[in-house]
């Protein structure tokens, strides 16, 4: 149906009135309407508030009424206040009202036969030109004579005026494109010649046409904010998942480390308190020793002291040189007495009890993380053509040789990589990759929207999440700059650990149980896939291929 013009006046006075007027909502709902209709608008309470003489009204009403009096009294009743009382909402009331318009929606007015005279009966159609609705029985006329068959007939509508045209008295059967507005076809030959004017019918499906486009773009819309609403539900319910493992498994890790600081204490304790006994053992020797060469050395000195006083000449001269050289015992102002650990024994032993229970943690973290275990296989779609797939998709390596491949879009055409055929959106995901025999290789992550043609730069903010190896024995992670890395073993075997929720990627050196990297407070919004890069084959240098390995998690 056609829109009046915003700016026209309603015309008044053109349509005969019905004498029986429709019935109210009061009417037609039961008393408990009235208890909860306003008396000054006659309709259901809006922010009701209460007079101090306890009369209940719509807060507007009831100012309006008091702005345009000279006093100020209850219109029900009529009692005056002296001063204009200060209006509170009655909120008990308002939770009574929103609760009934719930429970009892509105009902759309009935439009009755402008013709009937005694009882009105329902109308069937309006007419535009006679301004009048007509039940079934007085339409006829309409649909016989061939005069009255030319008028513009509608759905039956209680406000015919906004569909006539203010100034000619002319139904509005046309719409202006340029003004945006419904016009007669007076209109059309006069304010709006020569603008574009089509038919209502025809305007209107155009503009049905368009909100059905943009009703299909809504509910698009909803669907979206339906889905994010999911996604966001599951993320969360991965995350407390995870929570929960996590608590579980930092219970399992405290109560294995404490049992370890333990176990190393007491090794510690035992190897002081073996020290002890050793400097015990040895003070009890170096004692005896020295009682020993005391008795001695108090013989001698007493032979001494007897020959000092002899008139025996031939006697002293034999036996003086003997006694006079010099005696065979130690020097012992140069021996140290280690009667307790020594300070370089005790920083060993501490050094020792680090090195373990950094390898305690690393293990225990990387028996965690090997419970997220997943199969990847490689995805032949994406890999560059010089590089070569075993046949279960679990390897992969260069081959100095272009292969015949379809250049699709999500095929690397410049930099030798390839990645997995499985995606990630959630959760935590790990995967363990053998290089051995490599000496040069890159692993990680990347998202699915990377660039895969031309030049590539392997950095966080281009959508990788990588570590490589250069050379045979330099290693790096491609944090933004390069971070170099300095690691005690040459790694056989590296996991590839992923926390989606939480922005980690971590790296692992199987073999030793010793972490590698790890990527911290990223954030991820596309879909995760595994990545792997042999390098170059270097003349059979660099043949090794890269192997994706089963995780064996209870090793």
């Amino acid at each position: 149906m056609a829109e009046s013009s915003p700016t026209s006046p309603k015309r008044r006075g053109t349509r005969r009135k019905s004498l029986t007027p429709p019935p109210s909502s009061s009417s037609s709902s039961g008393p408990l309407t009235e208890e909860l209709q306003c008396s000054i608008c006659l309709d259901v309470f809006i922010d009701p508030v209460t007079t101090p003489c306890g009369h209940n009204f719509c807060k507007t009403c009831l100012n309006k009424c008091w702005d345009n009096s000279q006093t100020c009294n209850c219109p029900y009743c009529k009692e005056t206040f002296k001063q204009r009382p200060d209006l509170k909402i009655n909120t008990t009331l308002r939770e009574v009202v929103d609760h009934y318009k719930k429970k009892t929606p509105e009902k759309k007015t009935e439009v009755l036969c402008d013709i009937c005279e005694e009882r009105k009966l329902k109308a069937m159609k309006s007419c535009l030109v006679c301004q009048s609705s007509y039940c079934e029985t007085h339409l006829e006329p309409h649909l016989r004579v061939t005069g009255l068959k030319k008028h513009k007939l509608m759905e039956p509508v209680s406000n015919l005026e906004d569909y006539i045209c203010q100034k000619h008295e002319r139904p509005l059967e046309l719409f202006c494109r340029d003004d945006q507005t419904c016009v007669c076809s007076m209109c059309a030959l006069t304010d709006h010649k020569n603008h574009n004017t089509v038919p209502l019918e025809e305007e209107s499906e155009e503009k049905k046409t368009h909100l059905k486009k943009t009703q299909k773009d809504v509910q698009q819309m909803i669907q979206e904010r339906i889905k994010k609403i999911q996604d966001i539900k599951h993320s969360a319910g991965v995350r407390k998942r995870n929570t929960e493992e996590e608590k579980a498994a930092r219970v399992e890790f405290f109560t294995d480390l404490i049992r370890s600081i333990e176990r190393c204490q007491t090794e510690l304790l035992e190897m002081m308190e073996e020290q002890q006994k050793a400097a015990e053992k040895q003070e009890e020797e170096l004692i005896a020793e020295l009682e020993q060469e005391i008795t001695e050395l108090k013989m001698r000195n007493a032979e001494l002291e007897r020959l000092s006083q002899t008139e025996d000449h031939l006697h002293l001269l034999q036996i003086s040189s003997s006694l006079c050289s010099s005696t065979n015992t130690r020097n012992w102002p140069e021996i140290s007495m280690k009667t307790h650990m020594s300070l370089e024994t005790l920083r060993r032993a501490l050094t020792q009890l680090q090195l373990t229970l950094d390898e305690k943690l690393t293990q225990t973290e990387l028996k965690r993380m090997q419970q997220y275990a997943v199969d990847v296989t490689l995805d032949p779609d994406t890999v560059h053509p010089y590089l070569i797939l075993s046949d279960d998709g679990k390897q992969v390596r260069d081959s100095d040789v272009r292969q015949k491949l379809p250049d699709n879009p999500e095929r690397f055409d410049l930099c030798g990589s390839v990645l997995g055929k499985e995606g990630f959106s959630s959760g935590r995901f790990y995967f363990e990759v053998q290089v051995k025999g490599n000496t040069e290789w890159d692993l990680g992550v990347v998202r699915e929207s990377i660039n895969r043609k031309g030049n590539i730069t392997l950095s966080p903010s281009d959508g990788y999440w990588t570590v490589a190896m250069r050379n045979g024995y330099e290693y790096a992670a491609y944090a933004g700059p390069p971070v170099s890395l300095s690691l005690r073993v040459k790694p056989q075997r590296v996991g590839v650990f992923v926390d989606y929720e939480e922005g980690l990627v971590s790296f692992y050196d199987v073999e030793s149980s010793s972490h590698i990297y790890s990527f911290t407070g990223q954030s991820f919004t596309d879909k995760l896939y595994p990545y792997f890069s042999p390098s170059l084959n270097n003349k059979g240098q660099n043949s090794a291929p890269l192997i994706i390995t089963p995780v064996n998690v209870n090793k």
